[in-house]
């Protein structure tokens, strides 16, 4: 097994001299994905929650729908590969797109094309203060970030307390993650939120429509196709939320008493 953080030393210069830190940093690492035998791609990642991560990954391109299609999902012993076994037989895609992500994110999905997906126009409603609270609830459950910095964090809520959160170099990686862990766990919570720490890109959006997350709250800015795409989706989209103020890009409606 690969460790998520490793040691190191620096030397910083302040103050008009050089002193020696020992520290530790967050590990990124390639690590494949097998499907039914077959080599799909290579992740750049952090090693935690690497099963779920191939499993959610699974889930948001919509090659799977449930557990009930996968019959094993086994980390190999040396920590680099995800051997994913399915129920029945599927084809790889035939081509991948290259995406924004952090890493080098990867999807087979059309990003302009509208999911399957239906959100009612006025709910969930969350009051601004539940969002405030919940950024600060993701902040507290940055458990790697504490210890190494560099890390991108993401919690999927209910909408008062977060139910899973995870952690990873890559922003994207972190809901392929918390795709696996529901998927795997059956937590799907019936009100959903996403609060990440991440620039939320087309592939983020995608990912959060494919969760059928109706509001998606992020620490920093979305891009501007990620702003058509909430809105054409009717994702309610916030951005630079802090514990005393947000905005809100598309969907209003979602936010107030």
């Amino acid at each position: 097994m690969i460790a998520p953080q490793k040691p190191i030393g620096y030397e910083r210069y302040e103050f008009k001299k050089w002193e020696h830190h020992d520290a530790e940093t967050i590990v990124e690492t390639p690590v494949s994905l097998t499907v039914n035998g077959e080599v799909w791609l290579t992740f750049m990642c952090t090693p935690v929650n690497l099963e779920e991560m191939a499993v959610g990954f699974l889930y948001n391109e919509g090659i799977i729908e449930s557990m009930d299609e996968v019959a094993d999902a086994r980390l190999c012993e040396h920590g680099d590969n995800v051997d994913v076994w399915l129920s029945h037989a599927v084809q790889q895609p035939t081509s991948w797109k290259r995406t924004s992500g952090c890493t080098g994110g990867v999807t087979a999905v059309d990003l302009l094309a509208k999911p399957d997906v239906s959100f009612d126009g006025s709910r969930p409603k969350i009051p601004p203060e539940a969002i405030m609270g919940l950024v600060e609830q993701l902040m507290q459950a940055q458990s790697l970030y504490r210890e190494t910095g560099g890390v991108h964090s993401s919690a999927l809520s209910d909408g008062e307390r977060i139910v899973i959160s995870a952690e990873d170099i890559g922003r994207h990686n972190t809901l392929d993650k918390i795709a696996g862990l529901c998927l795997m766990n059956n937590l799907w919570p019936e009100t959903r939120l996403l609060i990440t720490t991440g620039r939320i890109s087309s592939e983020m959006l995608q990912k959060a429509a494919r969760m059928q997350v109706p509001i998606l709250i992020s620490r920093t800015s979305p891009s501007s196709l990620s702003i058509e795409m909430a809105e054409r989706y009717g994702i309610t989209l916030i951005g630079y939320a802090r514990t005393h103020r947000f905005n809100v890009y598309s969907n209003q409606q979602r936010v107030g008493q």
